[in-house]
C-alpha cells in the first residue's frame, strides 16, 4: 500500500504547487521551427496560444481568418487544425493593398497546404454556406464601421456573411482594440477602435450570443483616447477577445 501512496503523494503536489502543464497542441503552433522569425517577435504582445485554446480550434476545422492581413494567425491555425483541417486566409481587395507583399510570402511555394489563400468581397466569397466551423477576426471588426471611398464593407455586407458562412454549431472569435465604452461604433473611423459593450450588441442585434470571453489581452496603461498607430501604445492596445455563437 505505502508504495502507491508515493506516486499519488507526487503527482496531488506537483498538481498543487503549480507545476508546469504540459505542451498542446496550441503551444506546439507556436513553437514550430518553420514559423518565421518575424511572426514568432510578435508573440509576447499577441498570446496566440490562449487565443487558439481559448477558440477551441481544433484538427480537421474549417477556419475562416477573415481579413487576414499577411496571415500571422492563419499559419498558426494552419497548424493545428491539421492536415484534415482548412484555413482560409481572406483578404478583400483592400486589405490585399494593406497587406501587400506579405500575403504572397505567406503563401509562396506551397509551404502551408492547408492554408488557402481567399481573395473576394464579403457580398461573393464563393465558399459553400454553412461550412466554416469558426470565423476568426482579429483587429478588423472595428473596419466595418470605417468609412473610405476603397472600403465597400459595411454591417449590411459583414453580418450577412457571418450568418451564410458559419455552421449551426460554429463560432466566431473577435479581438479588437478596446474603445471607451459609450462611444458605440464611432472610433473605427478615428482611432481604429471599438466600443466593447457596442460590440456585444451590436452581435446580439444580428443573431449572435456571446458566449465567452477573456482578458488575456487587457491593458491597464492603455490610454483610450489614444489612435493604436499612436508610438506610445502601438501592438501594445488593450484588446477585448469574445467568442459568439447563434443565438
Amino acid at each position: 500500500m505505502r508504495s502507491l501512496q508515493i506516486p499519488l503523494l507526487l503527482a496531488l503536489t506537483l498538481l498543487f504547487t503549480g507545476a508546469p502543464a504540459l505542451a498542446d497542441v496550441y503551444d506546439d503552433a507556436v513553437t514550430n521551427p518553420y514559423r518565421p522569425a518575424a511572426d514568432r517577435e510578435r508573440d509576447a504582445d499577441t498570446k496566440p496560444a490562449e487565443l487558439m485554446r481559448f477558440a477551441g480550434v481544433k484538427a480537421g476545422d474549417t477556419v475562416l481568418d477573415m481579413f487576414a492581413g499577411g496571415g500571422y494567425y492563419s499559419e498558426l491555425l494552419g497548424y493545428v487544425v491539421g492536415s484534415q483541417g482548412t484555413v482560409l486566409m481572406h483578404n478583400n481587395l483592400a486589405y490585399q493593398g494593406f497587406a501587400g507583399e506579405a500575403i504572397e510570402k505567406r503563401l509562396a511555394d506551397g509551404r502551408l497546404s492547408n492554408v488557402v489563400g481567399l481573395f473576394a468581397e464579403l457580398e461573393d466569397m464563393g465558399v459553400a454556406a454553412g461550412s466554416v466551423d469558426v470565423i476568426w477576426i482579429s483587429m478588423a471588426y472595428h473596419d466595418v464601421y470605417y468609412v473610405a471611398d476603397e472600403w465597400t464593407v459595411t454591417p449590411d455586407t459583414f453580418f450577412p456573411a457571418l450568418q451564410s458562412l458559419l455552421k449551426p454549431d460554429g463560432k466566431i472569435i473577435v479581438i479588437d482594440h478596446m474603445g471607451t465604452v459609450g462611444t458605440g461604433s464611432s472610433l473605427g473611423n478615428t482611432l481604429h477602435r471599438i466600443d466593447p459593450e457596442y460590440t456585444q450588441a451590436d452581435f446580439a442585434a444580428h443573431g449572435f450570443r456571446l458566449a465567452e470571453q477573456s482578458d488575456v489581452l487587457l491593458n491597464p496603461e492603455d490610454d483610450l483616447k489614444k489612435s493604436v498607430f499612436d508610438p506610445a501604445i502601438q501592438g501594445k492596445t488593450s484588446k477585448f477577445i469574445y467568442k459568439f455563437v447563434r443565438q
